[in-house]
Order: C-alpha cells, then structure tokens, then sequence
C-alpha cells in the first residue's frame, strides 16, 4: 500500500469575494498543483493500486471565515457547515478532483483533524463533507496503520490545543459550540486586523527574528501588534466563552511557545519508544518540512505545507514554496516499510523530486 499525507493547505474561501476584492485571509494558491497530483496518483500506473491519501490537518481554514460580514469565536455546526459551503465554493475545482480521487479504485481518503480545523469534530460537519466528496471518507485525531503514525501535531502545543475531553462547551442558548484554546481564538480575533497591513505576518519563519526585526525597522507596527496582543489578552479574560482556557501559569506557556521554531522531533521519538510497533511518524502543524532517522530504521518526517513560507532566516533567504508530501510504500501484511520520503511536487509533466528517501 502506498500512504500519501499532506498538510497544512489553509483552504479559504477563495481568492476574491463576490465585489472583486482580494482575501486577504486566503492562503492557498495551488489549486492546479494539488490537482494534477490528484491526477497522476489515480490515474495511469496508479489507476488501480492501493493508494491511502491522509489529509494531515489544517486542509480547511475554519477559523477565519466571515459570517456575516465578522469573524467570530462562537463556532458551531451550522457556522462550521456554512465555512464548509465557503470554501468548497471558492475551491470547487479542487473538490470536484479530490471527489474523483476518493471514489476512484482501490483508494482511501482519511481526514486527521488540526486545529485550525477543530470544527471538523462535529458529527454533521463531516457528514457534509462526505456529502460534496465521498461517504467513504474517514474522520479521526490520528491514524495509524501498518507501523505508520500520523497525527497533526497541535497538540503538543499549549498555544494551540485543548484536551479532547474538553473539545466543547456550551454555548449562548445552551448550544454546543468549540472550545478554542489561546491560538485559535488570537487567529480569529487579531490576526485579521493585523493581516490588512501584513497579509503575511502569520506565515513568517521563524517568529522570533521576525518580532526583532520588527523592533528595529518597522517600530510602528510592531507596538501596533503589541497594542491588539496586549488589548487580546485582557478581552478575553473576560469573556464567557474564553476564559475557561486562561490563567497565569497557561499565559506563561503560551508567551513562551508563541516565539519559538517549532520542531516535533523529540515529540516523534517519544511516540516511536512508547509504541514498539510503530516505525515511521508523520506529522504537520510546524509548516517547516523535517526528517529525522532514529536507530532501528525508524523514521519522522513533517509535511511542511503547500503555502508560501516568508522567511527571516539568513540561511534560506527570500520565500520558500516547496509543494511536500510524505510517500510511504508499506507492506500491510507485515508492517514493513518497504520505501519512505519527503516528496516535493513539481506539476503533471515532472511529476515530483526525491527531496528526502530512504529505502
């Protein structure tokens, strides 16, 4: 069986509203790209081989589409199904290509929730999803299958995750509504206002460097992100529907995650030593592709994402857009990995590099 994961798309409603105005929350602009890949691993050679393609997370950007005309913190299954409607409508043909992929034989399509699609947990939310592609889609916070474990990742994060126990609460009218922890509810609340003056700022790597350069070439803006972070954390101390995931000892957490390079390697050789079973980890969230090989040929690789990548490390420079993907080539009799790598997507006529491969 082959595994195919991606990550991270941060699927919007689409590039432009009905006036003809850019989206500024849009992040995603590889719509052809993402459906020639589609094309070539249903088709051909792929036509009728066992193909498992994993939407690792944070596919749909739920958090950050307008209702009415404003971005609320109260979501609930009728918000996050007409999010859903949305973005299929400034995506359709994407849709319509994961639709034949996913009906197409012999292929599986598993849908792992993250964070910025948290929503994706209720019930009639993913039978409408099944409903625009295919009743045979799967929903679940981690997937693993033939000594593969592939999960988000958010939820190594403070800033970005809450327990699932904790994953609702009730809401105005008794409604069961989305419990966002402390980085869900600043992508709604903030981001937004500053994204109409750096429509980037969100995507920028690593964080910390940015802030400094901020600090000494853009001291405007960047006490105007102080003012909107400090005037955040005080609103929602107060607010009924957030304070349940605020105190001091979180903020402290958080302030100190919200600046760091994430990296998940430490996180996937715990998961690899708790379950001797388990050979390769795949995760998301970080937006940074990684590898890492531990001993006993067992594996970790992080997807990245298919979105642009600013970035203020000197030794990268300028912009990165790598289209990765995890390729996994497992025996599902015997849990052996036979072939695994960071794949990056180059188009229909040459099809996709070898970034990272082991055999």
């Amino acid at each position: 069986m082959i595994i195919l994961v991606v990550s991270d798309f941060h699927l919007g409603a689409g590039h432009f509203f009905k006036s003809g105005e850019n989206n500024i929350i849009e992040d995603f602009t590889e719509d052809e790209r993402f459906i020639e890949f589609l094309e070539f691993y249903s088709s051909g050679k792929h036509y009728i081989s066992d193909i498992h393609l994993v939407l690792n997370g944070d596919i749909l950007n739920l958090l950050q589409i307008e209702e009415y005309g404003v971005f609320s913190h109260i979501i609930d299954e009728s918000t996050t199904i007409s999010s859903i409607k949305a973005i299929y409508n400034g995506h359709k043909e994407l849709f319509t290509a994961l639709k034949k992929f996913a009906n197409s034989p012999n292929k599986e399509v598993t849908y792992i929730i993250g964070n910025h699609d948290a929503s994706m947990a209720f019930e009639n939310a993913q039978q409408f999803f099944k409903k625009i592609i295919s009743s045979k889609i799967k929903f679940s916070n981690q997937l693993e299958i033939a000594g593969v474990h592939i999960e988000h990742g958010h939820r190594f994060e403070y800033i970005n995750s809450v327990p699932l126990f904790k994953q609702f609460i009730k809401g105005p009218n008794g409604k069961k509504i989305l419990n966002l922890p402390w980085g869900s509810l600043f992508c709604i609340m903030v981001l937004p206002k500053l994204k109409k003056d750096r429509p980037l700022i969100d995507k920028v790597r690593p964080l910390n460097l940015y802030l400094k350069w901020l600090l000494l070439n853009d001291t405007f803006f960047f006490f105007k992100l102080i003012y909107y972070v400090l005037k955040y954390l005080w609103s929602t101390q107060f607010d009924i529907y957030t304070k349940q995931n605020r105190n001091f000892k979180l903020s402290l957490k958080v302030l100190k995650q919200i600046t760091i390079y994430p990296k998940f390697g430490k996180m996937a050789k715990s998961i690899l030593n708790k379950n001797k079973k388990i050979h390769t980890v795949v995760m998301g969230h970080t937006h940074v592709k990684e590898w890492r090989k531990f001993p006993k040929s067992k594996y970790y690789f992080n997807t990245g994402t298919w979105n642009q990548i600013p970035t203020t490390d000197a030794a990268l420079h300028g912009n990165l857009t790598n289209l990765t993907y995890c390729y996994l080539n497992v025996n599902v009799k015997t849990n052996i990995l036979k072939e695994a790598g960071l794949y990056s997507w180059n188009g229909r006529w040459r099809p996709f590099n070898e970034d990272i491969k082991t055999v």
